[in-house]
């Protein structure tokens, strides 16, 4: 079974999607884009330009829109717009030509590449919208399975509304897992640590639903070492593996790898392994879309990277994510797979590479398919 642990369905920025309003999932869309490393380019000329001018930041609010840049859909190029004295603007977060990502589209995209089931992936910014994601599951119910999102400012002061929330997503709606990204509780809130007392309830009841929560993880708000404060994230989330040993886990996209390159090669250190070691806790492997607009298919230098992550890890702990339709901005769906099963045989057994590209997601989660 080759099993995708990462691609997206949503619809476009410009409809509710599970959101308060139009506006608010917009305004999602506009903190994304203001953020994302993708570089930003004015539309006249193709010259660069700076998307944190969709911000605009005050000591006590870093992250405030700024409500002046007409950040928009347009609909002629189907790419995100914003202006900035009178310049057009834009960048390519979200690949060319597309604006929404439909279940037939992946399901398209995977009968192309070979791939037999992939997990929907959870984000605010794409969608809240618990309908929908029930709605991609049972069309392609032997094909598709999904996790859902959740508010994550909203734990540490209203816990019992979330854990409903996250039941019902469960039970109801079909979901299959849980995603909790830590960083929108620090934008949000005054928490700093998902392991605060006050998640604890939380945690305790996420715990006998029996579903894998994927993280999302990044260094904390201030954190003047990205990799550490990456690798300080970790040690929480092993504190909390082992205060809930229930509790499945898994950490999207793995490593923040540009953060490891120094002049355009990767330095590695063994203290950020630490973390994961003894654990039962998954990573995700899936170069090309973190680092394919720097390194070209079939991604020779992330090479030893892997071979590393085998030995400190484990191949039965790693997953194969592919992040479609996002990865498409650097290489085919194809590719994101060949990289992996032609050019790492050297230290990938065929148990390993069978792991890696499904058989451990099958494992986490529970999947069966019917067909």
């Amino acid at each position: 079974m080759i099993f995708d642990s990462h691609v997206y369905c949503f619809s476009a920025p410009d409809t509710r999607a599970g959101h308060a309003s139009e506006q608010a999932h917009r305004d999602a869309w506009q903190l994304q884009y203001a953020l994302h490393h993708q570089p930003a380019f004015r539309t006249s000329d193709r010259q660069p330009t700076d998307s944190r001018l969709l911000l605009d930041p005050t000591p006590t609010d870093p992250f405030r829109l700024n409500r002046n840049r007409a950040f928009r859909v347009d609909p002629s190029t189907k790419r995100l717009m914003w202006t900035v004295d009178g310049v057009d603007c834009t960048k390519q977060q979200l690949p060319p030509n597309v604006i929404e990502f439909s279940p037939g589209a992946i399901i398209a995209e995977m009968d192309y590449a070979g791939v037999d089931v992939a997990l929907i992936h959870a984000d605010a910014t794409l969608t809240k919208d618990l309908v929908f994601l029930r709605g991609c599951v049972d069309a392609y119910p032997n094909r598709l399975c999904s996790m859902a999102p959740l508010e994550e400012e909203r734990i540490s002061t209203h816990p019992d509304e979330v854990i409903q929330h996250a039941v019902d997503a469960i039970q109801r709606y079909r979901q299959c897992a849980l995603k909790v990204i830590p960083a929108y509780a620090y934008q949000k809130s005054s928490c700093r640590s998902f392991n605060d007392l006050s998640w604890k309830p939380f945690w305790v009841a996420l715990s006998q639903l029996k579903v894998p929560v994927f993280f999302t993880l990044g260094a904390r708000p201030g954190a003047t070492d990205p990799r550490q404060g990456f690798v300080n994230e970790l040690w929480e989330l092993r504190k909390l593996v082992d205060q809930y040993p229930d509790l499945q886990t898994s950490v999207t996209h793995g490593y923040p790898w540009r953060d490891y390159l120094i002049t355009g090669q990767f330095s590695l250190t063994e203290s950020m392994w630490e973390p994961l070691r003894g654990t039962s806790i998954y990573l995700e492997v899936g170069f090309p879309f973190r680092i394919g607009d720097l390194f070209e298919y079939p991604y020779r230098e992330c090479r030893p990277v892997l071979e590393t992550m085998v030995e400190k890890i484990g191949a039965d702990r790693l997953l194969w994510g592919s992040d479609m339709p996002f990865q498409n901005r650097f290489c085919t769906y194809r590719q994101s797979r060949d990289y992996l099963e032609k050019h790492c045989t050297s230290f990938l057994s065929p148990s390993d590479l069978a792991g890696l590209m499904g058989d451990n997601a099958a494992r986490l989660l529970s999947f069966k398919s019917s067909a």
